[in-house]
């Protein structure tokens, strides 16, 4: 055996002892860290959520095997978990922070799946309280409280349950109907909560509830029929204590009544804003008729209702006379509306009354003759006038019509002449007077007609266009006097005719006082209608322009007499009974309907819809009419003229293209706006 073989084996026996003690002194490897329960055997693993993990994730100080205890790092209590779970910062800022791990998890090796349960080892009655709850089975803990790392108390206002968040926390889930969150954050109790940021505030909690949340409508719940006058109480104590004592709502509810009204009824729950706005005052009236419908159908045929449903905030409501809280029956006492303070309550917008104004029924039904029978039969002449007129003249009209369309397809009407020479028809003085009727009488029309029908869509833009009902019943007053004006002119003006002994303004051929001849004329001319006669000729006025006239003649009194009455209540009230002032009502609201709709019907038709003078009739305008024209309409006032040599002093030139021009451009806009209003007129009548 050489010398370098015993090298060489040498060298390789030496190697492979060294090798083998080196494997046997290092440190076992962490796999054999996996057979723990080899030593550990009363450790149990039962964990579901650590299942997967080897002891040495949680225990990595472990290094070899065997290991001696005074040779380990410390790893107590949260350190293990804080390894992987890095919720420290939460847990020391939250009001769980004297809590370990263990104290809601458990044991690291028998940690499970959080569930509620885990929440009621501490808060057992919270949690018994959120089972009997709305809440019970559909909402855990964490959902209003978030995690259970970072919970903080209610009175935090940083916490999701601090009233300031409430409106977020709950309407995570309560979305839906949308007044919910929408209503709250734009109501009262929202704006004063985050807005103005008053502590005091309510918020979802100090209505429903916290962990008692109930449904609405049970029994038990601070939101219930029976429960929320106390609810609202909590914070409006003294509206509490005079809704209790002295309302007939309070007293019913106390009684146990299920439809007596509660704070809820009128006002909105979420939604709720300051009663005193223009908005909820103008609401409540429709609040209260959804009890009293008998009341609020007569309230919105008055004044004050007519008023409200223009939204004039300034009328009186049903509270502004019955008191909101405070509303008790007429013959009580202690009522606003009893009759012995009935003086405080009306003065307080009317100023000092009489005792006949007091006697007043706001809420008079005029077709209810037991109510008042005065106010009934003034009811009883106006609607049958009514009647009367558009009957009379409905069929009479119709008549004219179909036979006009007939007369002009057999080519019975000569082609209106607009060249050669024209007679006076009207003097300066009857043009401009004519002009000021048809201002004032539209803008009568236009601001008076949305008050009678004020429950139609139209009505409200149309007061707008005059920039709310208070402008517009200016507007309306201003007219009137100039109506009074207009209609006191015409009278001196007649007088002065008379006093230069001018004959027949009375009585006669030039007279516009209906007489025996016209009753003559309308029977012929029916005959004419019906195909039975001629057309008979006619006068300088016809029967229909002469009751054109004593329409306004005869309106302008009643109409503006009952206006001043409706204007000056308490200056009237000292010389009539207050009944007078519901009939005033009645006749100007009638009288009003009679005469717009007679104008803007009839007196149309007679002057500028007939077919013969379809589409105006310009000579109102102008003054002037062809003679022609004149000697074809009006062939017995031509004749008297010609018998007594007077055509001559009437013959005139044409009107100039100005001013026909100007004539139609007035007389179009007058008829437009005048048909306009027909239209809103029977759309009312139609669809009411």
């Amino acid at each position: 055996m050489s010398v370098t073989y015993r090298l060489w084996a040498t060298c390789y026996f030496a190697t492979t002892v060294f090798l083998v003690l080196f494997l046997l002194a290092a440190p076992s490897p962490a796999a054999e860290l996996e057979n723990c329960d080899g030593c550990h055997e009363e450790v149990h693993v039962s964990s579901t959520v650590h299942s997967e993990i080897d002891c040495s994730e949680c225990h990595p100080n472990i290094k070899q095997d065997p290991h001696e205890e005074e040779n380990l790092q410390v790893l107590s209590g949260d350190q293990i978990c804080l390894q992987c779970h890095d919720s420290a910062s939460e847990i020391i800022a939250s009001d769980h922070n004297e809590l370990v791990c263990a104290d809601c998890h458990g044991a690291a090796h028998d940690v499970a799946e959080s569930d509620e349960n885990v929440c009621a080892d501490c808060h057992r009655r919270a949690v018994r309280i959120v089972g009997r709850s709305v809440h019970a089975g559909e909402v855990m803990c964490v959902d209003c409280h978030k995690s259970a790392h970072a919970v903080i108390s209610g009175e935090d206002p940083n916490s999701p349950t601090a009233p300031v968040n409430q409106i977020q926390t709950c309407g995570a889930c309560h979305q839906t109907p949308a007044e919910i969150i929408d209503g709250y954050l734009t109501s009262l109790h929202g704006k004063a909560l985050l807005i103005s940021a008053l502590e005091d505030a309510p918020g979802c909690a100090d209505c429903h509830g916290y962990h008692r949340a109930t449904a609405v409508d049970d029994e038990n719940s601070p939101t219930s029929h029976s429960n929320s006058p106390e609810m609202c109480g909590a914070c409006h104590a003294l509206t509490l204590s005079v809704f209790r004592e002295l309302s007939a709502h309070g007293k019913a509810w106390e009684e146990g009544n299920e439809d007596a009204p509660v704070c809820m009824t009128c006002h909105e729950s979420h939604g709720f804003v300051a009663p005193h706005d223009d908005d909820p005052r103008l609401g409540f009236v429709e609040n209260c008729g959804d009890c009293h419908d008998e009341y609020y159908t007569t309230y919105r045929d008055s004044f004050h209702g007519k008023a409200t449903g223009l939204d004039m905030a300034a009328a009186a409501t049903c509270a502004d006379c019955h008191e909101s809280h405070k509303n008790l029956p007429a013959e009580d006492p202690g009522s606003s509306v009893h009759k012995d303070n009935l003086g405080e309550t009306c003065g307080a917008c009317h100023g000092e009354t009489t005792s006949s104004f007091l006697s007043f029924d706001p809420h008079n039904d005029p077709k209810n003759r037991d109510d008042s029978a005065e106010v009934y039969f003034v009811w009883l002449f106006m609607t049958g006038l009514l009647l009367a007129v558009f009957g009379f003249f409905g069929i009479h009209d119709m008549l004219w019509l179909q036979r006009s369309l007939v007369g002009m397809a057999r080519g019975e009407f000569k082609t209106n002449a607009t060249t050669g020479p024209y007679v006076r028809r009207f003097s300066r003085i009857d043009i401009r007077l004519h002009l000021v009727v048809v201002l004032t009488f539209l803008l009568l029309a236009a601001t008076g007609l949305p008050l009678k029908f004020h429950w139609m869509s139209w009505s409200q833009p149309l007061i707008n266009l005059f920039g709310g009902l208070e402008s517009a019943r200016t507007i309306h007053r201003l007219a009137a006097i100039g109506t009074l004006a207009y209609a006191a002119f015409h009278l001196a003006h007649i007088f002065l005719r008379a006093a230069r002994k001018e004959r027949g303004l009375f009585w006669g051929f030039d007279s516009l006082v209906p007489q025996s001849q016209d009753i003559i004329d309308i029977a012929r001319n029916v005959r004419y209608f019906l195909y039975l006669g001629p057309q008979p000729g006619g006068g300088k006025w016809t029967y229909w322009e002469k009751f054109d006239y004593m329409a306004v003649f005869w309106g302008i009194p009643i109409i503006g007499l009952s206006g001043l009455v409706l204007w000056y209540p308490n200056f009237f009230s000292q010389f009539v009974p207050g009944w007078v002032l519901n009939a005033a009502h009645v006749i100007h609201s009638e009288e009003a309907l009679l005469a717009t709709g007679f104008i803007f019907v009839f007196h149309f038709f007679h002057t500028h819809m007939r077919p013969e003078t379809f589409p105006m009739d310009p000579v109102i305008f102008t003054g002037r009419i062809p003679l022609e024209r004149f000697k074809e309409e009006r062939p017995l006032e031509y004749q008297r003229l010609v018998d007594r040599d007077l055509l001559q002093s009437i013959i005139t030139d044409p009107p100039s293209r100005a001013e026909l021009r100007n004539a139609h451009i007035f007389g179009f806009t007058a008829i437009a706006v005048g048909i306009v209003l027909a239209f809103g007129i029977f759309w009312s009548i139609i669809f009411t």
